[in-house]
């Protein structure tokens, strides 16, 4: 098993930094790796402490009285200079509960009140987003989404479009367009199942 010798901090921002690691791999040989992470310093990376908090929550919530809709943002993002179809998410903040993150965050970026419901926790524990770069891990809160849709909240860093996708829109935009693969994944459960959030009832059997 690889081993982390040190830990050195590159940059100081406020919601990403950069981790410079001076390891050893399997067979004792030194290496360097850097991680990404929403830490603000070396001690609370998961690598020191142990201990896993989600960084972030992800929102799939379906819209409509017959639940026939999707909540979808069409986001610009720096990364690729380019737009890209996302669920509604965000940052947890400190002490918050992520679900009440979620609440918060889809009334932010879309101006719609989320409903979440109760789910077995094998669906909204902290996973990794992308594990080759970054510790960071999000939770992921189903609900229904109700209200009208408003930009009224939105900070100025956020260039965001809310998308209410029914299954034709959904089909276009994973043939077509640039997809979280997160996101993506859910929609393929929206795609093909009478009832989307179905699936949700396999926690119980697991």
């Amino acid at each position: 098993m690889g081993k982390v010798k040190k830990i050195e901090q590159v940059t100081h921002n406020p919601f990403v930094n950069l981790f410079d690691l001076s390891v050893e791999n399997r067979l004792g040989n030194p290496g360097r790796y850097y991680v990404a992470s929403r830490s603000k310093g070396p001690e609370e990376l998961e690598l020191s402490s142990g201990v896993q908090t989600p960084d972030g929550v992800i929102i799939y919530s379906l819209y409509g009285e017959k639940h026939d809709r999707v909540v979808l943002v069409r986001q610009y993002r720096y990364a690729i200079n380019n737009y890209i179809y996302e669920f509604p998410a965000g940052l947890v903040e400190p002490g918050e509960d992520y679900h009440a993150s979620a609440v918060r965050e889809m009334r932010e970026e879309t101006g719609l009140t989320l409903r979440p419901i109760q789910v077995d926790t094998i669906f909204e524990k902290p996973y990794y987003t992308t594990i080759g770069m970054t510790d960071e891990c999000c939770s992921t809160v189903y609900g229904y989404a109700e209200g009208t849709i408003s930009s009224d909240r939105l900070e100025d860093s956020e260039e965001i479009e809310v998308v209410l996708a029914d299954r034709s829109e959904v089909r276009r935009i994973l043939r077509e367009e640039r997809v979280a693969i997160v996101c993506s994944y859910m929609l393929l459960h929206f795609l093909n199942d009478e009832q989307p959030f179905q699936f949700l009832n396999a926690g119980e059997e697991a």
